[in-house]
């Protein structure tokens, strides 16, 4: 039995995702390990809490560009260079660190797992204080590695992809420490599913085309009119499903939006069929955060891009792109010319699937609490 403690950061669901899949992945391997997930905030004083949430909010959200120059300036070559510089952030949480410091001795794992930079950052610095000794590793939830991800006093590396593992080989970390499993998405996706089967399952049309646009990321309006366009310019019978997720302001933004001549429209808010819809499509519109992307390339589904928040998600969006299982579109006047053009083309679609199929990764979280389990008995 093991006792594993994952730390998550609550920017983007992506971080919470992967860090319930992995800990899925080890009771699934033993039902007696014992695996606990939480929110590095929530063992930070409330101070840095509300500082850093509100600095990444208004960087990522209100000002990209800002953000965009910020991720692309702070991402150095230079292993010493990096861990430098990090360390100096690190030494800014350490009046912030005691209620974390007690919070893991008092759950005495076997081992760290880190699903962000920040986590990854507050438990490097405590153990090269000596206030922890167990053993730590990172899961990289992105296809690219920024500097911020590498840390003093790692095990263990988790990347999505070998490019990205190259990248922190070059960047000086040790070739034994970095495994390319591929990014943790939910056991689910290792179960054989159909789209027929999933199409009937969810009550989708067996005989069209059927779009899924995962929009709750998104700008209102761009979504809207996105679908306006589609729907105006289908001329073949589709399905479009739009999910609003948890996005309040774009489920009424669309509230008034019927379908077209053509095109079905069918428009959901938070579910729990993610994985269903994923397979009982024939593309995906979504942006490119690493666990949208690596749950839709686990399902060989081709994707199309858009509004990726400049930074790691364009880096996301270049893996899709460079694979050549999706593309990327800047404008949401594009996207729908884009998406009828490319139903049109069913041996480009295929071609788009089987180079899905090359970079999904179903087993990564299985592989990943394998290594961790096996690293940790020897």
């Amino acid at each position: 039995m093991a006792r594993i403690l994952i730390f998550y950061s609550p920017f983007g669901s992506g971080h919470l995702s992967a860090s319930k899949s992995l800990a899925a992945a080890f009771r699934h391997l033993d039902p007696q390990h014992i695996v606990v997930v939480e929110d590095i905030f929530e063992h930070i004083a409330q101070p840095l809490r509300s500082a850093v949430s509100t600095l990444y909010e208004r960087l990522s959200e209100r000002a990209p560009l800002l953000y965009e120059i910020y991720y692309e300036s702070t991402d150095v070559d230079e292993l010493s260079f990096a861990m430098t510089s990090n360390m100096l952030t690190d030494a800014l949480y350490t009046p912030f660190l005691h209620g974390l410091a007690k919070f893991i001795e008092r759950t005495k794992p076997d081992a760290i797992v880190c699903t962000q930079q920040f986590p990854l950052a507050a438990v490097s610095f405590l153990k090269q204080q000596g206030r922890i000794r167990q053993p730590i590793f990172v899961v990289v939830t992105d296809y690219m590695v920024h500097a911020s991800w590498i840390a003093p006093e790692v095990e263990g590396y988790f990347v999505a992809h070998p490019q990205t593992g190259y990248v922190l080989q070059r960047r000086g970390v040790p070739a034994e420490r970095v495994h390319v499993t591929g990014i943790p998405v939910r056991l689910e996706m290792l179960t054989p599913k159909t789209p027929e089967e999933m199409r009937r399952a969810r009550d989708l049309p067996l005989d069209r085309p059927v779009i899924a646009i995962f929009g709750g990321g998104i700008e209102p309006k761009r979504v809207r009119l996105l679908l306006e366009r589609m729907l105006e310019e289908a001329d073949k019978p589709s399905c479009a499903v739009v999910v609003a997720g948890r996005n309040r302001e774009l489920a009424a933004s669309l509230e008034d939006l019927q379908s077209g001549p053509q095109m079905e429209l069918r428009k959901v808010g938070l579910i729990d069929y993610v994985d269903d819809l994923i397979v009982a499509s024939d593309v995906v519109i979504s942006k490119s955060g690493g666990l949208i992307v690596s749950e839709v390339l686990a399902r060989n589904t081709p994707m199309i891009i858009i509004d990726p928040i400049p930074g790691q998600e364009e880096w996301n969006a270049d893996f899709v792109v460079a694979a050549g299982a999706g593309m990327q579109l800047r404008m949401p006047e594009i996207v729908p010319t884009a998406t009828l053009s490319l139903l049109d083309e069913p041996e480009r679609l295929r071609q788009m699937a089987m180079q899905a199929a090359k970079m999904g990764r179903p087993r990564a979280a299985l592989d990943i609490a394998e290594i961790i389990l096996n690293r940790i008995a020897s």
